[in-house]
């Protein structure tokens, strides 16, 4: 079906159609009435949430093209992309395309962007978690190391992991994800591979910290990448997939450890030695790859290695139209330009995200030590190697379930609190049973629940999808991400000092302070929740009461940028 092109005049103020700020939580613009919306010829506002199967009675051949900003004379020229934007070439506010065009193209980028990054996760995380299976084949007692000293390795490959963030993002920015990240990459698997030849305690901790370093930013380098090509409401499902591979390295991981860690004794060498070298390889060889498999954004896909480029001059319109209508935002920047110091301590002081990066350090506290200690804890009670890696693939498998359905979840009830606060109500009860074992305790109900809680539905997706949608601009997306992991990894450190040596087996100690750590977490929850709610409810008053004249004047007149702005709705 031929799609025309064509401007249609518009009368509604920006106020009406603001990206991103709409009045009402679901982000539907309270003023764009249906007559107005089909004066323009374009579909009706539709966020792309709820359920799937209603959003597969669409009439594909009817226009997709979403109501915004840049569909009236006045905003336009305030929203309009500048000419320095990498994608401004491919800018048209009278674009008009149909569903099926819109899915096709969304598909296209699906396998050519989305299953790579997915492949990229899957190495990082088998090079950050293969020190789980390398537990299993006395990978401490060939260094003389004990459980503290795992901790403390934890504790410093998180405390570089996060003290890298900011500095990767910033990096990032400047040079392109495209560049950096395959780098990146590089670069950790060299430290991987070094793990072959760990002599002791000294050596173990100089490479956690590495590791942690190399490795650090990665994830919200790759959630910024991805942010080019989806709109806000695409992103988060793509991001449960995304945590998906996670798991599948995991499971992957197990079975690879199950035959590598055989290999112990070939050549006098241990076999998590061998675990560190061929997995540390396989990342270099992604690594290197991703240099050629990641264009740097939707209009520069061609190289000399891809003359033809990944997508025609007609979808590269709808990409980049259909992203900005989304979120004009994402113009602000081009895809190489760095932040400067004064937006990087702006995004700091704005104290209408902190609730959410508190969140990002408390939510998987109550999980994190019976998840890293669960192969450490199923050889201390009897299971083999091989047994104990087979053993820890069920608790994967329920966690990469649980992951989809709270995503999906999230998505069909537009609530970020009502998808995110299931874990710790999943947790409690399982902790509490966890506290009442002893000693007499069947090893297979201790295995259960162990399971369960490491299981336990993966919200940080949902979560960091949340963090984003909330911070608006892409500057600003930059540095609250970093922010945010910063915070999810300070979690992470704390959570790796709550087992401690002097309290196993059952870690009686650590669990009643996983208990009292999942309490506070509910009420933290629920401030959340009315925090948001009670800003929502007094921009709208205060918008409410404005003519629409004295609307505008502010558009056109206020120093507020971003989630500062009155007609910004925070999304909860």
């Amino acid at each position: 079906m031929a799609t025309v092109l064509t401007t249609v005049p518009h009368n509604n103020d920006a106020s009406s159609i603001e990206s991103g700020g709409s009045a009402d939580k679901k982000g539907h613009s309270p003023n764009t009435s249906i007559a107005e919306v089909a004066s323009l010829g374009l579909a009706p506002l539709d966020t792309g949430r709820g359920p799937f199967w209603r959003r597969s009675k669409r009439d594909l051949d009817s226009i997709a093209t979403q109501p915004s900003v840049f569909d009236d004379p006045k905003s336009l020229e305030v929203y309009r992309p500048p000419p320095q934007y990498e994608n401004a070439h491919r800018f048209d506010p009278s674009a008009r395309w149909t569903w099926r065009e819109e899915l096709k193209i969304v598909r296209k980028i699906d396998y050519r962007i989305m299953l790579w990054t997915f492949l990229m996760f899957f190495s990082l995380d088998l090079d950050r978690s293969n020190i789980s299976q390398a537990n299993t084949d006395n990978f401490l007692n060939d260094l003389h190391l004990n459980t503290n000293d795992f901790n403390l390795g934890n504790t410093l490959f998180k405390l570089c992991f996060l003290s890298a963030e900011l500095p990767s993002q910033l990096i990032s920015k400047r040079v392109g994800p495209d560049v950096w990240i395959p780098s990146q990459m590089v670069l950790w698997s060299f430290v991987s591979l070094a793990q072959f030849w760990l002599k002791g305690r000294a050596s173990f901790l100089a490479t956690r910290c590495l590791l942690g370093f190399m490795q650090g930013g990665f994830i919200p380098d790759v959630i910024l990448y991805l942010s080019y090509f989806y709109t806000r409401t695409e992103l988060p499902i793509r991001l449960a997939w995304f945590w998906v591979s996670n798991y599948m390295s995991h499971i992957i991981g197990a079975f690879l450890a199950t035959g590598i860690l055989r290999m112990r004794g070939i050549n006098g060498h241990a076999g998590w030695r061998y675990l560190f070298l061929i997995e540390g390889g396989f990342t270099l060889l992604i690594g290197l790859l991703s240099f050629v498999l990641m264009p740097p954004g939707p209009t520069q896909t061609k190289a000399w290695y891809r003359p033809k480029g990944w997508f025609t001059e007609r979808e590269e319109v709808i990409m980049v139209n259909r992203v900005l209508r989304d979120d004009p935002s994402k113009s602000d920047m081009h895809n190489r330009e760095g932040l400067s110091i004064k937006k990087i301590w702006d995004v700091i002081r704005d104290w209408r995200i902190w609730p959410l990066y508190i969140l990002g350090m408390m939510h998987m506290i109550p999980v994190n030590p019976p998840q890293t200690y669960l192969t450490l804890s199923l050889r201390h009670l009897g299971y083999n190697t091989t047994e104990a890696n087979l053993l820890s693939i069920p608790s994967t498998v329920l966690g990469m379930i649980t992951l989809l359905i709270f995503c999906y979840l999230s998505e069909i009830i537009d609530s970020r609190v009502g998808a995110t606060v299931i874990l710790q109500i999943w947790v409690l009860p399982l902790l509490a049973a966890l506290y009442t074992f002893n000693e007499k305790t069947s090893n297979w109900v201790y295995f259960a629940v162990v399971s369960l809680i490491a299981g336990f539905p993966y919200v940080h997706p949902v979560q960091v999808a949340w963090a984003s949608t909330n911070s608006y601009s892409v500057g600003t997306r930059t540095v609250s991400a970093s922010i945010y992991n910063m915070f999810v990894q300070t979690g992470g450190i704390i959570g790796s000092n709550i087992y401690r040596d002097d309290d196993k087996p059952l870690y009686k100690r650590g669990n009643r302070i996983l208990i009292a750590i999942t309490v506070v977490n509910l009420f933290l929850y629920l401030f959340t929740f009315l925090f948001y709610r009670s800003l929502n409810a007094w921009r709208d008053r205060k918008w409410n009461s404005w003519t629409q004249k004295e609307r505008q004047e502010y558009l056109d007149t206020t120093k507020d940028e971003g989630n500062q702005k009155l007609n910004f709705r925070f999304v909860y």
